[in-house]
């Protein structure tokens, strides 16, 4: 729904231009592209504005002389569409987060290496837009096999899928839960995983099915805790986590993983939402809550607003009501990504036509 004010706190972009930039530019890049011509218009905005807006906002961002001008300048040019949130007349959007976890493995299965990560297997089709289609059999597709069915049946291994072994199945889980990974092997080197596809079955939470059977409260459902109940109900682990029909895979990448756009994540910067309501590669303004780096000896909460990119999509962001912040590579960003869960809300710019 459209708004009249800008969002509070807004104007500070301003002042952060230096870290904005680079990930304004990726969904200036991607907007660009011919090919992105079909995902629009996408909720009554099309191509050519979400093009414009972007471009505008950049020159606003270079070219004003300060914080208060750079607000007046969007104030008068553009126009603040509030999420339709959960409620759909702009209830609060759930915010959540996602990174990119430092992992141990090895490339070849050992004895204290034994849970694999694969790569996309030959018999999964997508469209070119990464859609899945299915299980390729003769005549068409059907519906591909569910984890539970993948690692009882033993669908992928011995197929040369494998493309990294780790020593921890909540490790996997982790892998699998954020699309990415940085795996750290033996001799020291790492190796980068992203996101290749899934077998488009639906996500089920780790956390909310152990709140469910009542295993865990809803307060101590983070990555930490879910890794000390692992460690504590090791005959549990295989179960709940086989509830997740959802499967992924993973490729080789260099550099940083890349979201649905095809562009690089940026921390703090890209966020995850459901594509078939959100415009691909839009600005979009985050008033939430975030918990405290813990690297840093604090607890507790802190506001996160900031301005981001709309340039990914999440596997468990469907409706109005959700939307998942990357938060970038390494313990911290797991620490904190296993940790959020902020109701908020969540607003798009667009120039006025």
């Amino acid at each position: 729904m459209p708004m009249g004010a800008l969002p509070p706190g807004l104007t500070e972009a301003w002042h952060e231009r230096a870290v904005i930039l680079p990930a304004l530019d990726k969904s200036i890049g991607w907007t660009r592209l011919a090919s992105a011509k079909q995902f629009f218009p996408q909720a009554g905005i099309g191509h050519g504005r979400a093009l414009r807006s972007l471009e505008r906002f950049k020159e606003l961002l270079q070219e004003t002389a300060g914080p208060v001008e750079f607000g007046t300048a969007v104030s008068e040019e553009f126009r603040v569409f509030k999420s339709a949130g959960w409620d759909g007349q702009g209830g609060g959007v759930l915010f959540t987060a996602y990174c990119t976890p430092i992992l141990n493995g090895s490339l070849t299965a050992q004895a204290e290496y034994a849970f694999p990560l694969y790569g996309l297997p030959g018999d999964l089709a997508k469209t070119k837009e990464g859609a899945i289609l299915g299980q390729i059999i003769e005549g068409g597709y059907q519906p591909y096999p569910t984890r539970r069915e993948i690692e009882a049946g033993f669908h992928l291994a011995k197929k040369g899928l494998e493309v990294v072994w780790l020593n921890d199945p909540i490790d996997a889980y982790i892998a699998h839960v954020n699309g990415s990974a940085v795996v750290e092997l033996d001799d020291g080197s790492n190796y980068r995983l992203g996101y290749a596809g899934t077998n488009g079955r639906d996500y089920t939470s780790l956390g909310n099915e152990l709140v469910l059977d009542g295993l865990m409260r809803k307060d101590q459902v983070s990555l930490t805790g879910i890794r000390t109940w692992a460690r504590m109900n090791p005959d549990l682990v295989s179960e709940y986590l086989n509830r997740n029909d959802r499967y992924v895979f993973f490729t080789q990448i260099d550099g940083n993983p890349r979201g649905s756009l095809n562009v690089e994540v940026s921390p703090q910067r890209t966020l995850a939402t459901d594509k078939t309501l959100f415009p691909r590669g839009a600005l979009v303004y985050v008033d939430a809550t975030l918990p405290l780096p813990s690297a840093a000896g604090r607890r507790g909460q802190a506001p996160f607003r900031q301005l981001m990119l709309d340039q990914d999509t999440g596997g468990a962001i469907r409706t109005a009501g959700r939307a998942d912040i990357y938060l970038g590579i390494g313990p911290q960003a797991e620490q904190r990504a296993g940790a959020t869960r902020s109701e908020g809300q969540l607003y798009y710019l667009f120039l006025e036509e």
